[in-house]
């Protein structure tokens, strides 16, 4: 039987503690309803017996405190709210836990912000992972040592998992059960659950807002040009020009500030302007092309759908407000 330590912390969404006790709880259910024995036994794992949530809106009761478990095959970090800086500070003695059986074998899943106390215990360094992508430039500020892949819903390496935002972490806890009790059992708790199998991207979620909380006013002074003139063709020596500065010193800057280069800054406020046309206007897809200053029609398409994991066709028959309605 695989133990299964799901964490308590202070501060925890409700539904990434519960969501997965179901889900595993009812893998359990499929098994004993045809004879077999229990695959998982799932525990609550907390710093107190009770731990307040939502407010105090919840209660959780912990099986065991965490200095009671001895031995445990996987751990799952669910995700934490409000202050994450604070939420580390008081969920601090999990940390030095999570590293110990780590060590002694454990896998380690977190769920959305669960990433944030994930990469507190340095296990991530140098590792791929997923987390909420409204936090995405708040955890590479962190975390600069943790190869963030912001679009992904999914990251397996080397026994530490990680998924993507909000309830993504079904797509995560799905994956486990495949890889514990195998394809037929993953899609049959899929269908109870009635969860989209195998969604690999966040991207078609994700609202690109610029990253302006640094301290360099050049910087900002370039995004905001770029925000309000995303139409017109803007170019790197352009704006260098424009801010009296080198074109290696501002692509140096530009980068460091905002965690990405000038013509991918430029390309992602061009697709999400593109995106809110998609989803609010009659236009077709080669109006709203032009509207964003594209001309070339594949290299809207390309660009796209790298960023959204859509073509703007999909996209706009999937978000449309009038479409869908």
């Amino acid at each position: 039987m695989k133990h299964i330590s799901i964490l308590v912390p202070q501060g925890a969404i409700l539904g990434s503690i519960e969501g997965p006790r179901q889900l595993l709880t009812q893998v359990n259910h499929f098994y004993t309803s045809r004879g077999a024995e229990p695959l998982f036994k799932v525990q609550l794992i907390g710093l107190s017996k009770q731990t307040s949530l939502s407010g105090g809106l919840f209660t959780a009761n912990a099986d065991l405190l965490l200095n009671d478990v001895t031995k445990t095959d996987l751990i799952i970090i669910p995700a934490v709210d409000g202050d994450l800086q604070k939420a580390l500070q008081i969920n601090e003695e999990f940390i030095p836990w999570i590293t110990k059986h780590y060590k002694a074998g454990a896998e380690v899943a977190s769920l959305c912000m669960g990433a944030f106390i994930l990469a507190s215990t340095g296990l991530l360094t140098g590792r791929k992972c997923a987390t909420h992508w409204l936090a995405a430039d708040q955890f590479r500020k962190m975390f600069p040592d943790v190869n963030l892949i912001a679009e992904k819903v999914i990251t397996d390496e080397r026994g530490i998992y990680t998924s993507g935002g909000a309830y993504s972490y079904l797509n995560l806890i799905l994956y486990l059960i495949e890889k514990f009790a195998g394809r037929e059992m993953a899609i049959l708790s899929a269908k109870v659950f009635a969860i989209e199998l195998e969604r690999e991207s966040q991207s078609p979620f994700i609202m690109f807002k610029g990253q302006k909380d640094h301290e360099d006013d050049q910087i900002r002074t370039a995004q905001e040009f770029i925000e309000s003139n995303y139409a017109e063709k803007i170019t790197v020596d352009q704006l260098a020009s424009m801010l009296a500065i080198g074109r290696r010193n501002l692509e140096r800057r530009f980068k460091k500030a905002t965690s990405n280069t000038v013509v991918e800054y430029i390309q992602r406020v061009k697709i999400e302007a593109a995106k809110m046309s998609l989803e609010t206007s009659r236009e077709n897809v080669n109006e709203v092309m032009y509207k964003v200053g594209y001309t070339d029609t594949k290299a809207f398409r390309t660009t796209f759908k790298k960023i959204t994991g859509l073509s703007p066709i999909h996209y706009r028959n999937k978000y449309n407000r009038e479409m869908v309605a």
